[in-house]
Order: C-alpha cells, then sequence, then structure tokens
C-alpha cells in the first residue's frame, strides 16, 4: 500500500475512533445527567406540624430504643461490653462508621439525630427522609438505613418517633458525609422510591401485627445474607449467615431465625423466645465485659429486651409461620482461633 494511502486510511480510522469516543462520552455523560437531575423519584416533603405530646414522646421513644432500634446505630455502642450497649451521654449522637470491612460499597455514617444534627429539618422533610432516605437537600442515603422497612411503618408512629427525636438533648457533633463507591454512588440515586405506609394491624391479628414488628424491627436486615451490592437477598430472608467482623478480627454471624428445627428457632417454645430477650431486662443482670477475642454480638440484646411481652410474642408467631429455611450457622468465630 502506498504511503500516502496508507497515511489516509490511518487519518479516517482515527477520525471514525474519534467519533465513536465522542458517542461514548456524550452517552455517559447524558447518563450521569439523567441520574442527577432525573433521581432520586420521591414525592415534594408533605407539610407536617407534628403535636409533640408526652404520649407521642414516651410511644416514640419505645420505638426508636427497643423496637426500630434507632439509637443502636445513632449512638456510640460500647463493645467492651456484651452486645455493645449504647454509650450514655451519646444518645442520637451519631458517628458509627461502615464500611468494606463489613462488605459495603463505600464508607458511611451514621448521622446525629439530635436537634443539633437535624435542626435545619422542618417535620415533613424529617417524615420523608425516614420513609424514603432521601435528605432535605434531595440525596439519597444508602439503605443501610433501613428507610425501605420504616416506608412500611404506620404514619402515626414515625410521627411519635421524630416527636422522640425532636426531645433528645441537643449534642454537638459533626458526622462527615457518607461516600458510596462507583458505580454504586449513581446506582443509589435510583433506590429510594415513594413510601408504602400501612395501618398498624390489631394485636388481634398476631401473625399480621408481629408481621408489621418485624418489619419495624429491621429483623431481617442483619438476619440474612447480603448481596454483592451490600444489599440483603430477599430468597434468603431470615436465614441468618451474614458476617460481621470485629476491629480485632473475631466474626460474628447471625442466626437462622427462621422455624427450622435442626438450625432455627422451630424447636423454641414462645416461653423460650421471650426469655431469650427478657433474660437481659432482669433486674439481677450485669453485663458482662468482653476482652477481645471472646464471644460478642453485634444483636443489641439490652436495648431489644425493653420490648413489651405482646410484641415479642407476635414477633414470635410470624417467624414460626413461615418457611422453615435449612441453613447451619457458625456463630462466632475468634480472632485467637
Amino acid at each position: 500500500m502506498p504511503i500516502i494511502q496508507f497515511e489516509s486510511t490511518m487519518k479516517k480510522l482515527f477520525k471514525v475512533f474519534g467519533y465513536v469516543m465522542g458517542a461514548i462520552i456524550l452517552l455517559l455523560a447524558c447518563t450521569l445527567a439523567f441520574l442527577q437531575l432525573g433521581f432520586p423519584k420521591v414525592d415534594p416533603a408533605e407539610e407536617i406540624s407534628i403535636d409533640y405530646t408526652p404520649d407521642r414522646i414516651e410511644r416514640g421513644a419505645y420505638l426508636a430504643n427497643h423496637v426500630a432500634v434507632c439509637m443502636d446505630c445513632h449512638s456510640k455502642r460500647d463493645f467492651s461490653q456484651f452486645s455493645g450497649p449504647p454509650t450514655p451521654g451519646t444518645l442520637g449522637a451519631g458517628g458509627d462508621r461502615f464500611d468494606h470491612k463489613i462488605g459495603l460499597p463505600g464508607v458511611f455514617y451514621a448521622k446525629n439525630i439530635t436537634p443539633f444534627g437535624i435542626g435545619d429539618y422542618t417535620d415533613g422533610e424529617l417524615f420523608r427522609l425516614i420513609t424514603t432516605g432521601v435528605t432535605n437537600e434531595g440525596s439519597p442515603m444508602f439503605p443501610l438505613m433501613p428507610y425501605s422497612y420504616y416506608g412500611k411503618m404506620d404514619r402515626e408512629d414515625i410521627y411519635d418517633i421524630i416527636a422522640y427525636v425532636r426531645s433528645l438533648p441537643s449534642i454537638e457533633n459533626d458526622i462527615p458525609d457518607s461516600e458510596a463507591d462507583f458505580p454504586v454512588n449513581l446506582i443509589l440515586r435510583t433506590m429510594p422510591k415513594n413510601p408504602e405506609l400501612v395501618q398498624k394491624p390489631s394485636r388481634d391479628d398476631q401473625v399480621a401485627y408481629g408481621a408489621y414488628m418485624v418489619n419495624a424491627s429491621g429483623c431481617a436486615e442483619c438476619h440474612t445474607q447480603i448481596t454483592p451490592q451490600g444489599v440483603i437477598n430477599p430468597e434468603l430472608a431470615f436465614g441468618g449467615g451474614r458476617s460481621f467482623p470485629f476491629p480485632d478480627g473475631s466474626v460474628v454471624t447471625s442466626s437462622n431465625i427462621t422455624p427450622d428445627v435442626e438450625t432455627g428457632i422451630g424447636s423454641w417454645s414462645e416461653e423460650d423466645f421471650v426469655k431469650r430477650f427478657k433474660f437481659y431486662s432482669d433486674s439481677g443482670y450485669v453485663n458482662p465485659k468482653v476482652m477481645p477475642g471472646e464471644f460478642n454480638s453485634i444483636m443489641p440484646w439490652t436495648m431489644y429486651a425493653g420490648m413489651k411481652e405482646e410484641d415479642l410474642k407476635a414477633i414470635y408467631a410470624y417467624l414460626t409461620s413461615l418457611k422453615p429455611m435449612k441453613n447451619e450457622i457458625v456463630k462466632f468465630t475468634s480472632s485467637s482461633e
């Protein structure tokens, strides 16, 4: 091939390559703009003004500390004690870090939900944040914050939680911004959706009420294995097997809470189930110190211990209505092994 013809051919190839690359870049730019401008797709915050009555605050305290356990993540937990109870004086202050060490695609922080951290939120914006995961700036939160569960609760229960967190002592504690890895930071924008609020079932329908309480408690979030994207696998819900490493290298793995007789709670009676929780609220119980490498749990037993017996019985009724799933769990692996 003559040199002139070769050079002409190469110029044409480079031109075509340039067009292709330009098209790819334009497509990526359009996709980014679409995700940034078009998502998250949730309705604007409602105009809400909640009456912070003592009854609301009391009910909200019960939900936030013993059912939805908001204070589990939004306080500093003391893992030098069994099950890491909240450190006094940090209730709602946030700061817990969740990152790649526990299989998450990024670095995420629990926010300060005392008046210092949420003072610039209206009630409507806070309601939208809790039930959709969208901030007052329109940014989506990673579903480590279980807003998909809270979005399926009774509106009045969410109002109660808001009333309670508004009543907390204000704690000055600035929290870093969370950062999701690429491309999860883009996918994240498509996750929030409008809440599917429900009316709380009657306690007379124990299984239905138990299903409501299980959702509010987020039991599936820890007792289900996660996908590589860091979200739970619904096909394995409640079967346990999600692992959580401690800083010393020990690993605790969530239990199977389906009614499988051999590997789950199928051999437990209702009384066994309730006692397992209430043991930690007994007046004679002293929470033990735990040394590195010794058995510990991230399950906030001392918080769930404050749940009412009728609510625990309803949870048991719902869990035992599920399809049994066989999954043998090694609950704890010590760093010394």
